[in-house]
């Protein structure tokens, strides 16, 4: 049997490596990208269709005025068009956006909530904003928007993962820990060093933020 880990493809061959599946530690993570086993998919059900994709029922349009948006949202908008403007080599405005973006990243009241919450949050978005945003690429035929999904939803299971290993060992579980994040993608790697290619949108490594010691 064969077990594929949704973040970075990685595939664990029990005839391969000699141990079963069952064999393997509650603890065991993806040697490349360090998703935890319990999200790994078994052979079966990694090769199981997409199903077609239906309308979305019950989903309203909402202006600036009705949904504004926080600081730290603004903050991600204009710091992904300036990586956008970094591509088409429009280095003036790459600064512009990039300076906006630090501006509203510095008025980000302090976040509230603890490791419940968080981990509820998560889920929720696994569940819930991703079906429905997938739902809407597939129906409009986007390839670009389905792509960026796929990303975030693997980049999700990297969070997932280390929120269960923080509710697995606590608060000592990421200290002393140097964490590094791909400013493509936003994949979380923790190592003394980023991995030369990122696994989720295969960026090299000097794309990869030195987010700093875990303290």
């Amino acid at each position: 049997m064969k077990y594929t880990c949704p973040v970075c493809g990685y595939v664990y061959d029990e005839a391969a490596e000699g141990i079963p599946w069952a064999g393997l530690p509650s603890d065991w993570e993806c040697p490349v990208c360090g998703a935890p086993k319990s999200v790994f998919k078994a052979e079966e059900s990694a090769a199981r269709p997409v199903p077609p994709a239906e309308p979305l029922e019950g989903v309203q349009a909402h202006s600036s005025t009705d949904m504004p948006l926080t600081a730290a949202e603004l903050s991600a908008i204009c710091s992904n068009l300036a990586r956008g403007c970094e591509k088409q080599y429009l280095e003036e405005e790459r600064a512009l956006f990039a300076e906006l973006a630090q501006h509203y990243s510095d008025i980000v009241p302090p976040a509230e909530g603890d490791y419940g919450q968080l981990a509820a949050a998560v889920k929720e978005c696994a569940e819930g904003e991703f079906a429905a945003a997938k739902r809407a690429a597939q129906s409009a035929g986007d390839r670009g928007a389905m792509r960026a999904i796929v990303w975030g939803e693997r980049v999700n299971f990297v969070l997932s993962s280390l929120l269960e290993k923080y509710g697995r060992e606590g608060a000592d579980a990421l200290a002393g820990a140097h964490i590094w994040v791909c400013s493509v993608c936003g994949f979380i790697y923790i190592g003394d060093a980023p991995p030369q290619i990122c696994p989720v949108c295969k960026v090299p490594s000097f794309r990869f933020d030195d987010g700093g010691e875990v303290k």
